[in-house]
C-alpha cells in the first residue's frame, strides 16, 4: 500500500475548482525513476484515480491543483506567495504542506451534502467520466465552460 497526499482546502476554496494532477513517485527514497505526471482531472477524479493505484503498489501519490497563469508575472506572484509562505513559517521543518490524506478526506466527506456524496466517485473513474472531465476542464480553460 502506497501513500497519498493531498491539500487540505476549506469547503469554499477556488481551488477546488481548478482541474487537478497526480505525481506518483517512488515512495522509498531508494528506489529511484522519474515521477510521472497524471491529468489535468477534476478534484474527485484525481483523488479516485490516485487512491486506486496506491492502494495496490508502494508508490507515492500527491494530488495538486494545476493553476492555469496566463503569464510570467502570474507565475512569479504564485512563487513569491509559496517563498512567502515558507518564510513566514518559524518551523520550516515541521511543514505539512499536503497534510494527512485520511484525515482530508475525512473531513471532506463531512463536508458534502447527501447530493454531494453521492455525486463524487467513490470508485476509480471510468474512462467516460475522465473524458467528460477533461471536456469540462478544456471548456474552463478556454472560457467555453459550463
Amino acid at each position: 500500500m502506497g501513500a497519498l497526499v493531498t491539500l487540505d482546502l476549506p469547503a469554499d476554496s477556488p481551488m477546488l475548482g481548478l482541474p487537478w494532477i497526480i505525481t506518483f513517485g517512488p515512495l522509498d527514497e531508494a528506489d529511484e525513476w522519474e515521477p510521472v505526471v497524471c491529468g489535468p482531472y477534476e478534484r474527485p477524479h484525481a483523488l479516485a484515480l490516485a487512491e486506486a493505484v496506491v492502494s495496490e503498489e508502494p508508490l507515492m501519490a500527491v494530488v495538486e491543483p494545476l493553476l492555469p497563469a496566463v503569464s510570467a508575472a502570474e507565475i512569479r506572484d504564485e512563487i513569491t506567495a509559496a517563498r512567502t509562505a515558507v518564510c513566514d513559517t518559524t518551523e520550516t521543518d515541521e511543514i505539512d504542506l499536503y497534510g494527512d490524506y485520511e484525515e482530508t478526506f475525512d473531513e471532506e466527506q463531512d463536508r458534502l451534502t447527501e447530493e454531494e456524496r453521492h455525486s463524487q466517485p467513490l470508485t476509480e473513474p471510468t474512462e467516460e467520466e475522465l473524458r467528460a472531465g477533461f471536456n469540462r476542464i478544456a471548456g474552463m480553460l478556454t472560457g467555453k465552460g459550463t
